[in-house]
């Protein structure tokens, strides 16, 4: 008798474990998913994704995982590894439908969670899925809960769009005016499905006033949509203006200045973001702590890197060639094949990375959908700064006077005691230092490699030539109106017909207006 009591109290206590998940989960909640009616098991998995709790995250969990479990008389277990199943217990069937709606169910469940970033994704994940309205009690409570006002507005959508769906015409039409205010362009789906007619004649939406108020929706989402799209463009015009600025401001200097052409130019960018990546490397090995900072570090690096290349370059080879166009392109396009196949040999022929640091990684939206990434940001801002120190060395430092003063007029400065050949060789090495600082941002808009300054060449001339050779704000101007130029050009023509029809454009204005945007003034002009 003993012996078969200790027994009982063992199957007991072994299926403890297994009937723990489900003791603050209300069985009649269970008792569907058991059942063979597809749609109420699709709604019990949502009364019991909105309790929230732990228990019901297991259930679903073991839902998902086709470890649950009916018996005869109806209860649904969890089994587990520390428990049996009573005898007769079969496993839930799982379709595909209810498999989608337990994924759902987990992933709204995050919606409560206590950490905002979970919370943040959950809400993001949700809105790129079909409204489901089996979803709304939780959509409901965390909203109810939700303090953040980013996360309070994209619950508060997701609620409207499963409204939608909803039989209580009221409550449709209060969801339609609620998304009024969104500029997502995802809306339109649900709405434009409202206003679609049946085979028999029929409107899928029979209230005629609900139509209407789908009707102004749409249209306040696509002026919304059509506003977002004209800012996008305008800021990635910026952006791409900012990146060919920074390529092109050093060859303004030396093209511009000097007169020199430079078709090195693009290695002395290549080299600016391969200096780059030594840095990223030499953090991740000795100051991993401060990964975040390397270009604290990368900055100044290929600033001197690239200034010590333009030296070596303009004392060895570019000295000799002044005044002599022709041999100075050849000897510089040979300059860049040479850099090029050092890197290769050094590197390697493949790709590198550079990771941009945590502090520019994502982005910020604005106008509902547009994302404004931070990497640009700090490139236009970036940009921004390059363009005042150049300014203020060429206009404000004795170098710089300097720098004029030969430019203008050498014969004379250097009766007058200026160090000539002295200053072409800082002015080139100041233009191949600005390069290397060039070669940092692009090194933060994708993977570097031997190839990356063959991109931006021709850019860069077309820059320079436009602006008006040795202007400052024609080459800003320049980089700027090409940028924003390409970029509206790209949606209607196309990345390959908006090369072109720049280009074109550019060869047709130099016919007109040689001098470029900005003419020279003074002796230069001779």
């Amino acid at each position: 008798m003993a012996h078969h009591f200790r027994s009982f109290l063992a199957a007991i206590a072994l299926c403890l474990p297994m009937l723990a998940a489900q003791a603050a989960v209300d069985p009649a909640l269970l008792r569907p998913l058991a059942g063979d009616d597809p749609d109420a098991r699709i709604e019990a998995v949502a009364r019991i994704a909105a309790l929230a709790s732990d228990d019901a995250r297991k259930v679903l969990q073991a839902l998902q995982d086709e470890t649950l479990y009916a018996t005869a008389d109806g209860r649904v277990l969890v089994a587990d590894d520390a428990g049996t199943l009573p005898d007769g217990a079969e496993g839930i069937v799982v379709n595909n439908r209810l498999r989608a709606a337990v994924a759902g169910a987990l992933s709204g469940m995050a919606l409560l969670s206590p950490d905002v970033a979970q919370r943040r994704a959950a809400a993001q994940a949700l809105q790129g899925q079909a409204a489901d309205p089996a979803q709304l009690p939780l959509l409901r409570k965390a909203l109810l809960a939700e303090k953040e006002a980013d996360i309070r507005a994209t619950l508060q959508t997701l609620v409207a769009v499963a409204d939608l769906q909803s039989e209580d015409a009221a409550l449709r039409k209060a969801a339609v005016l609620g998304l009024a205010d969104s500029g997502n362009p995802a809306l339109r789906a649900p709405l434009q499905a409202m206003l679609e007619r049946r085979p028999d004649g029929s409107h899928a939406e029979p209230d005629a006033s609900l139509r209407a108020a789908a009707e102004a929706t749409l249209r306040a989402i696509d002026s919304r949509v059509a506003r977002a799209e004209f800012a996008g463009k305008l800021f990635y015009g910026i952006s791409l203006g900012s990146v060919l600025l920074l390529a092109a401001l050093g060859l303004a200097i030396t093209f511009g200045l000097m007169g020199i052409i430079n078709m090195a130019h693009g290695e002395l960018l290549m080299i600016g973001a391969y200096t780059t990546y030594v840095c990223q490397t030499l953090f991740r090995q000795y100051l991993p702590g401060a990964l975040d900072w390397y270009l604290l570090a990368a900055l100044p690096a290929a600033f001197l890197v690239a200034f010590g290349v333009g030296v070596l370059l303009e004392r060895t080879v570019i000295r000799w060639l002044y005044g002599r166009p022709l041999e100075t392109l050849l000897a510089t396009w040979g300059i860049s094949l040479i850099l090029m196949q050092l890197v290769r040999t050094v590197f390697g022929a493949q790709n590198v990375e550079v990771a941009n640091p945590s502090w520019m990684a994502g982005g910020v939206t604005v106008l509902g959908s547009l994302v404004l990434s931070y990497n640009r940001i700090v490139i236009i801002a970036f940009a921004a700064l390059v363009v005042a120190a150049v300014w203020l060395i060429l206009n404000k430092t004795r170098l710089g006077l300097f720098v004029r003063a030969v430019m203008q007029n050498r014969r004379m400065a250097d009766c007058v005691g200026v160090p000539t050949s002295r200053i072409d060789m800082m002015t080139f090495g100041l233009g191949s230092g600005i390069a290397g600082l060039g070669g940092v941002a692009l090194s933060q808009l994708g993977n570097v490699g031997p190839d990356l300054g063959q991109a931006y060449i021709v850019d860069s001339f077309m820059v320079v030539v436009l602006g008006g050779v040795g202007q400052l704000a024609g080459t800003v101007i320049g980089a700027i109106g090409l940028g924003e130029v390409n970029k509206f050009l790209e949606p209607v023509a196309g990345a390959v017909l908006a090369k072109i029809g720049i280009l074109v454009f550019i060869i047709i204005f130099i016919q007109r207006r040689p001098q470029g945007l900005f003419a020279l003034k003074g002796r230069s002009v001779e």
